[in-house]
């Protein structure tokens, strides 16, 4: 969980600072930082998923946790870096927050749609 907080933290704040054009964005620690701990987290996450012995495609929850998964890592890489306007970089932020929020409720709902 700590991966968790950690890793969207530092998203959160490389947003802001690409929102606002600043130099902090292009300094090497946070390139090298933010990997560190998303290859952290992937790591604890496949241990875990082999732990509690859940795979995706024969379990509903985590088969969309991981497209989610997937879904941020595309959402941020465009929002981050890859995006040609500073609107198509903020929306895809947002959108990358937005499921961010959703993989996390399937995390402790364990439920592919935990809102109903």
């Amino acid at each position: 969980m700590a991966c968790a907080a950690l890793t969207i933290a530092l998203f959160f704040i490389r947003g802001v600072w690409m929102l606002r054009e600043s130099s902090l964005n292009s300094q090497r620690w946070p390139r090298f930082v933010a990997p560190t701990i998303d290859t952290t987290l992937l790591l604890t996450g496949i241990a875990m998923m082999l732990a509690i012995e859940q795979y995706p495609g024969s379990d509903a929850w985590l088969t969309a946790k991981l497209s989610a998964v997937l879904a941020y890592v595309g959402f941020g890489i465009v929002g981050l870096k890859r995006g040609r306007t500073k609107g198509v970089r903020a929306s895809c932020w947002v959108m990358a927050l937005l499921v961010f929020a959703y993989v996390v409720s399937v995390a402790v709902t364990r439920q592919p749609l935990p809102w109903i």
